[in-house]
């Protein structure tokens, strides 16, 4: 898997871009089960399809342009505008970067480590490990570079993301994930329960850690990316129940700022798994 992962990484944007877009609509129009699942998220979030139909061709997109993220030149980035962040980072008390699946998600990580990574110290990001060995080896070779470090989704990972926090450095976080069984609570998401992560609310209010919430918007025709940041409306609630809600809110906020580039297709709404 390694030597095509790295065969792509050699490919222009573009051309992966419509790779992924054809892919992006196969799936939609072979999978019965997909595409109920996308327009029930759709509607359960009030919206219709011109607002949505190109976020088909976009999912596919986030799978093709992987291996020039992992493995190749750096795609062109801008931003357009880093004041949330370097805000939250000159106040010292470590920075909790929150994105949705949305845009590129792998490029807001890489993004923040070249911009801040220098001054202000790695940021660490959270991972499932791939179950399967040879995905697992591009996964930890793509994701551990210079101002970038990947932990596992367990208690040491948890660990290493509150000390970074603690020593004023920034961690990075996908809170719209279904964690395992245990590892979050039932809140409201468009209107619908949705079993929440309690973590990115736990780690903001042990720390202290300043919220900010960013995502990469994925430019036409293969021309890069542009981040986007904002600090949280309101200060989190001390109560955690309260806090994991707020950050649901804050999520469809920001889904809502460009629904084309949003993953509609994640059972967002699922039975958590029970971790053996």
């Amino acid at each position: 898997m390694l030597s095509w992962f790295r065969f792509f990484s050699h490919w222009p944007l573009w051309a992966l871009h419509a790779i992924g877009w054809l892919g992006g609509w196969l799936a939609w129009l072979l999978s019965g089960t997909y595409r109920r699942r996308f327009l029930d998220n759709v509607r359960q979030a009030g919206l219709g399809w011109g607002d949505v139909a190109g976020a088909i061709g976009q999912a596919g997109c986030m799978s093709a342009e992987l291996p020039r993220l992992w493995l190749g030149t750096p795609p062109p980035i801008e931003w357009a505008h880093d004041s949330a962040a370097a805000e939250a980072y000159a106040a010292g008390q470590g920075v909790l970067f929150l994105t949705p699946h949305m845009g590129c998600f792998e490029i807001t990580a890489q993004a923040l480590a070249l911009r801040f990574g220098a001054v202000h110290g790695p940021l660490t990001v959270l991972y499932r490990p791939a179950r399967q060995s040879a995905l697992a080896e591009v996964m930890t070779l793509a994701r551990n570079r210079p101002g970038l470090e990947a932990v596992p989704t367990t208690l040491a990972g948890v660990r290493q993301m509150i000390k970074a926090l603690r020593a004023g450095h920034a961690v990075g976080l996908l809170p719209d994930q279904v964690p395992p069984e245990g590892m979050g609570q039932w809140a409201p998401f468009f209107g619908k329960p949705a079993y929440t992560m309690t973590l990115a609310a736990r780690l903001a209010l042990q720390t202290g850690a300043r919220v900010v919430l960013i995502w990469g918007e994925r430019l036409p025709r293969g021309r890069g990316y542009r981040l986007h940041t904002r600090a949280l409306c309101h200060a989190l609630s001390g109560d955690l129940d309260t806090a994991v809600v707020q950050i649901n809110q804050a999520m469809e906020q920001t889904i809502r700022q460009c629904p084309q580039q949003y993953l509609w297709g994640y059972a967002r709404y699922k039975q958590p798994r029970r971790e053996s």
